[in-house]
């Protein structure tokens, strides 16, 4: 199995950067949609990711909002990813990647093995599957996984404790995870150096 890429989601304040750059995530995950207890807006993602280490890739999350709002932040190098966390269409999937050329990365609530066919079908460059709307902090069904036949990333419910039975189960492409590394609502750096570390010794790991 090639490495298990790790997106950190949520944050929020200059010393969740700092962690991150430390522990070096592929994705460090802002979130852009409104009235979330995460939420951030553009200005303040900007002010982060001017902090952050250039290789880890800046990654928006957004819920059911504007599709050109969305191209206009990109064009602003606002973010290297778009995750797209709501019920939007493989057309504006299509739009935004030919607006952007950046990568999108579509999630999915995952409940039911209909869920897992939608998944399969999506025109995203790569899938997230969920428990909810995200950041629930609970876990869906991983036997419905048996039925993907594409890379996707594991979400919902991970933590440090958990996260490497989850690898060695899905064999997921990544991981992501918010509020498995949080203690009393904010992000903890402690937990998230024991996820990334824990996630890193899932082996086999290899160089991409």
């Amino acid at each position: 199995m090639d490495r298990v890429r790790i997106k950190i989601c949520g944050l929020m304040r200059p010393e969740d950067i700092e962690t991150v750059n430390e522990v070096c995530p592929d994705y460090a995950g802002f979130i852009l949609a409104q009235g979330r207890r995460r939420t951030v807006s553009p200005a303040r993602m900007r002010e982060l990711t001017m902090r952050l280490r250039p290789e880890v890739q800046r990654t928006a999350v957004f819920l059911d909002q504007d599709p050109k709002w969305i191209a206009v932040l990109a064009r602003e190098d606002l973010m290297d990813v778009i995750q797209l966390h709501g019920r939007e269409s493989d057309e504006q999937i299509r739009f935004l990647q030919r607006q952007t050329g950046r990568k999108i990365i579509k999630a999915y609530r995952i409940e039911t093995a209909a869920d897992i066919r939608t998944a399969q079908k999506s025109a995203a460059d790569l899938v997230l599957l969920d428990n909810g709307d995200g950041g629930t902090g609970k876990s869906f069904d991983w036997s419905l996984l048996l039925e993907m036949k594409r890379p996707y990333i594991l979400a919902g419910g991970l933590s440090p404790d958990n996260v490497r039975d989850a690898i060695l189960r899905t064999r997921p492409y990544g991981v992501d995870v918010s509020s498995g590394v949080e203690s009393f609502g904010y992000k903890d750096a402690r937990k998230i150096r024991q996820f990334t570390e824990a996630v890193r010794c899932s082996a086999p790991q290899a160089d991409a």
